[in-house]
């Protein structure tokens, strides 16, 4: 999908560097904000989604399930509301990279540019493969029209790797030179296959099933607790919720082994999560608290668990803010933000990755979790703490990267826009994306209304022929 992406361009955090002021770069992260927090959700339906029709597509053709195969039309709708949305959202953003951070893409827009292009690619065959399954119900054999999900998924994937190919290059630099203040040598593949994307891919990859399947389980149970117990309810459900639980176990792993690159690639960043102010080995583990004034104050300290968790190794040396220049770091406020949303992910993530041990261990034993209404309430919950794990996953790693937009190339100063008018901007778009969202809720709404009042799945096309009986 065309966007959750641009997260690459700055920083999801709200609160200004010392330079910042009440100017443009305040006005312009504030935009930042509010359009990429928002539209990484739409994303992660474009990419997951997808692969969740497929199966249920898929057991309605095996089987001849009509459930399935009215669940798997229900959902394809829903996908085309949901794309159509982050379409408009995604080309807010495009916009948004050259308006808000000029000087970024002047310099560095040959360098990155290559994963851009394939990402717009990528977003145009997602859109016309999802045009063709849509109509295609009816209309082409049924292999044939499963089969094209296929590319639409495969688009997604594509469209994912490229844009997080050029996140990961602004926390990885490469595949140029920089010689007398000019961008030179410039290689664009060895930019987009950096040493940071693949780890960076499959963390967010995964983060997409975690946030699409728990949402969905989340609909599902609810309509459970309201008495809708019936096989299309407990078919989505199940669907949903073993994608999302089978995310939630892997999850964890991957994002460790994340993590303990950030030692070499960006001990800054993990000095503002670990919330550590001197280097040490055998370094504590710490829960809570804040940093003011250069000291952590209020705070939970486990020892040697920190090195243990940052480096897998007991002994290990954790980087600490001593050995950074305070310019060249998040200051206190902006680590205590990193810290705690790294905390925060972490706390949802082990929450959800035992939630789904629960899940999967109860299927083995035959236990009919959906029996219960504790369960469902659970589930319910699940799908917002997806989408919180997601976003707090997000500001650790837009900010723990302050003050750079490109790590220790260029800072995020240098590279906004001299111009006081994208608070108007921003003010437009927080109009434009509330009334997206309230049409948005309102259309799936009325959706599902008609459906369970026993609305046609598909309705005539107004612009059809009118068939002619010939004597």
């Amino acid at each position: 999908d065309v966007s959750f992406a641009r997260m690459v361009s700055t920083v999801t955090a709200v609160h200004a560097m010392p330079e910042a002021g009440v100017g443009p770069l305040l006005a312009a992260r504030w935009q930042m904000t509010v359009s990429l927090g928002s539209h990484i959700i739409l994303s992660c339906f474009g990419v997951a989604f997808p692969a969740l029709i497929w199966v249920v597509h898929g057991r309605g053709i095996h089987d001849n399930d009509e459930v399935a195969l009215g669940l798997a039309q229900r959902w394809s709708k829903v996908a085309a509301v949901l794309f159509a949305v982050g379409a408009v959202s995604g080309t807010i953003l495009s916009f948004e990279m050259g308006l808000l951070w000029p000087e970024f893409m002047r310099r560095f827009g040959d360098v990155i540019g290559l994963p851009f292009a394939l990402e717009g690619i990528a977003f145009f065959l997602e859109a016309i493969f999802l045009g063709i399954y849509l109509y295609g119900w009816g209309r082409m054999p049924p292999k044939l029209h499963r089969a094209m999900l296929v590319p639409i998924t495969a688009a997604g994937v594509v469209g994912t790797f490229c844009i997080l190919a050029v996140n990961a290059w602004m926390n990885h630099p490469s595949g140029f030179t920089i010689l007398h203040g000019t961008v030179t040598n410039v290689q664009p593949l060895a930019a987009m296959f950096n040493s940071a994307v693949w780890l960076q891919f499959l963390h967010m990859w995964i983060g997409t099933f975690m946030v699409v399947g728990f949402l969905v389980a989340a609909v599902y149970a609810y309509g459970m607790l309201k008495g809708r117990i019936d096989s299309h309810h407990r078919l989505g459900f199940t669907v949903a919720f073993a994608f999302a639980a089978a995310g939630a176990l892997v999850q964890p792993f991957v994002g460790h082994l994340a993590g303990v690159r950030l030692a070499t690639a960006q001990p800054s960043k993990l000095a503002a999560i670990e919330l550590a102010t001197t280097t040490e080995k055998r370094a504590p583990l710490t829960i809570g608290g804040l940093l003011i004034d250069g000291e952590i104050r209020y705070a939970i300290r486990i020892p040697v668990l920190g090195s243990l968790i940052a480096r897998s190794n007991p002994n290990g040396t954790v980087p600490g803010f001593d050995a950074i220049k305070p310019d060249d770091r998040p200051n206190d406020q902006l680590a205590t933000m990193v810290h705690w949303s790294f905390q925060g992910m972490v706390a949802i993530g082990t929450s959800l990755m035992l939630f789904g041990a629960v899940f999967w261990l109860a299927r083995r034993r035959g236990r009919d979790l959906l029996a219960s209404r504790r369960f469902l309430w659970l589930c319910v919950l699940a799908g917002p703490a997806a989408v919180a794990a997601l976003e707090l996953g997000w500001i650790t790693t837009e900010v723990g990267r302050q003050p750079w937009i490109a790590y220790r190339v260029m800072r995020v100063a240098d590279a906004v826009a001299d111009n006081n008018g994208i608070w108007v901007s921003f003010a437009v778009l927080v109009v434009v994306y509330s009334a997206m969202a309230v049409g948005s809720i309102v259309v799936l709404r009325s959706m599902a209304r008609r459906w369970r009042d026993g609305a046609p799945l598909d309705l005539p096309t107004p612009y059809s022929p009118v068939r002619i009986e010939r004597p």
